[in-house]
């Protein structure tokens, strides 16, 4: 269980660092685009990908 767990932890600090690695100015625009947004609106991205995350699992699993 704890395997998984590190694997899949890699493997999101993977993708995650693939774009300011491979593009750092668009992955700075991109950056500074995010802070200009509402509350709200970053509550709403964080919700989508949660449910995103978890429709993933529910299809893997």
């Amino acid at each position: 269980m704890l395997d998984t767990l590190l694997l899949a932890l890699g493997l999101m600090l993977i993708l995650e660092g693939l774009m300011p690695m491979l593009s750092p100015g668009s992955w700075r625009q991109w950056f500074e685009k995010i802070l200009k947004l509402d509350d709200g609106q970053i509550r709403f991205f964080g919700m989508f990908m949660v449910l995103l995350g978890l429709v993933l699992f529910w299809l893997v699993a």
